[in-house]
């Protein structure tokens, strides 16, 4: 009987066994799946800390002090710290909370000033710069990948501080990286429990910093879109300023038939054109191009405008006109440099009177006394562009040429984005296809010649992409 009942408790407690292992698995995966829910809540609340950041229009510092603030609550770290690589190949702290032991010894000049420990040691660690090789950070940056510290004491990579207070007893550090854009590295030190960081620790620290590294990829996005929307508000006002600075319409002369195109490569341009009366029967034309483009050469282009017009009334010679805006404009070039044809037309003397400023050479076209063969010329003289030489030596250089300009004769100004603009292959307009398009169109309008000269020219580039500004001014005399 003995022996029947003992077998009978064995044979129950062999059944008893798997269900306890059952009931032990059963509550081990529960334990498991409450961690992974606490985890993903803790991300949750993380990246909502984040969205947060973005939508308050952070700076950058402010949003590294707001992710290292974040990793503390999600992780309950007693500190953390984001370290940033400089230019130089170095790391430095860009955040810090809490106490957050330094990555070097203290100096022995700065052990005794710990009586106001935290924020002392904030300006320590923000000072503190290192290898982007050595230590834990040093570790995390060459090879990409998170470190889990459990026991800082016996890794040698951890500095041991003299003050307790900056004791490491765990750590961990992991890579703030989206992409291919690495932004830095992101460690806490000493869990608030006093027990040390496990794997689950390390595995939320890594999803805590994929996400803080997205909210840094999508701060510097939105960045970058307030400040191309503000340049291209910016733009839109310079190229609206500069088009108010061109004249609307040529000046009317009788005997003069004109007109004008200006095509900037970008927004705002460094090409010049005006066209102004200096009596009924002169006409003041000029051409010019500033060096560079954008804002800087449309600034300098309106200032030499301005300049010329109230030069040009003083004087009868345009190499004096000239010489005189060459002075002028001496202090506010500031390293660039304008050439510039100015020229003078009078329809009673049947003259034009030009100087060129290191500007390209203009263009006429007559035709031939004896053949009545259309032909054209380039003709100019010496100069130099205003604001690359001294006054005494532009003023040497600047001289007056006159040309006889009658009924059926056309003066063709340009820019070199006119006669340099390429080809799909990087050949260039040039000068002599310019001439040969003027010869060809000798008798249509002023209008008309233009229009031809630009389709010209953009069907010699093709789809080559307009490369610099584009300015063309043609008067014809009519009578």
């Amino acid at each position: 009987m003995l022996l029947f009942i003992t077998g009978l408790l064995i044979g129950v407690l062999l059944m008893l066994v798997p269900l306890y292992r059952g009931r032990k698995e059963a509550e081990r995966i529960d334990e498991e799946r409450q961690q992974v829910s606490q985890e993903r809540q803790l991300v949750v609340d993380f990246m909502h800390h984040m969205a947060e950041a973005l939508g308050e229009g952070l700076t950058r510092q402010e949003l590294h002090q707001r992710i290292v603030h974040a990793a503390i609550l999600c992780s309950g770290a007693l500190s953390a710290c984001i370290f940033e690589r400089d230019g130089e190949g170095r790391m430095r702290s860009v955040a810090v909370e809490g106490i957050f032991p330094p990555h070097r010894p203290l100096p022995p000049s700065v052990r005794g000033k710990l009586a106001t420990r935290a924020k002392f040691i904030e300006q320590v660690l923000k000072t503190e710069s290192f290898p982007d090789h050595e230590g834990i950070v040093g570790t995390v940056v060459q090879t990409g990948k998170g470190q889990l510290i459990a026991d800082a004491v016996a890794d040698n990579r951890v500095v041991i501080h003299d003050d307790p207070a900056l004791a490491v007893r765990s750590l961990i550090a992991v890579p703030l990286q989206f992409r291919d854009r690495f932004f830095g590295v992101l460690a806490v030190a000493n869990s608030a429990d006093g027990n040390p960081f496990t794997t689950s620790d390390f595995s939320l620290m890594q999803s805590l910093a994929e996400q803080a590294a997205l909210a840094l990829h999508n701060a510097e996005f939105l960045s970058f879109q307030i400040e191309k929307r503000q340049l291209d508000l910016d733009l839109s006002l310079a190229s609206g300023i500069q088009q108010m600075l061109l004249p609307r319409e040529a000046p009317q002369i009788p005997g003069l038939d004109i007109d004008a195109r200006y095509t900037p490569a970008q927004k705002v341009g460094g090409d010049l054109y005006d066209l102004f009366l200096l009596s009924p029967t002169r006409l003041g034309v000029a051409v010019a191009d500033v060096s560079g483009k954008g804002i800087p050469a449309s600034l300098l282009m309106a200032i030499c405008r301005t300049n010329l017009r109230q030069i040009a009334t003083r004087h009868d010679s345009p190499a004096a006109a000239l010489a005189e805006l060459n002075r002028v404009l001496g202090s506010d070039l500031r390293g660039m440099f304008i050439t510039m044809l100015y020229a003078v037309v009078d329809t009673v003397e049947h003259r034009v009177t030009f100087a060129r400023a290191g500007h390209e050479l203009p263009l006429f076209s007559r035709r031939n006394q004896l053949t009545g063969v259309p032909e054209g010329s380039y003709v100019g003289g010496e100069g130099m562009p205003l604001g690359m030489v001294p006054d005494e030596l532009f003023t040497s250089v600047i001289m007056d040429c006159t040309e006889p300009f009658v009924a059926g004769d056309n003066l063709v100004l340009y820019t070199d984005g006119i006669t340099e603009a390429p080809n799909e292959e990087g050949k260039e307009f040039s000068g002599t296809r310019l001439a040969d398009t003027v010869r060809t169109l000798h008798g249509r309008s002023a209008k008309d010649l233009n229009d031809g000269i630009l389709e010209n020219v953009h069907r010699f580039s093709g789809a080559a992409q307009q490369r610099d500004d584009l300015t063309l001014v043609t008067v014809k005399c009519t009578a």
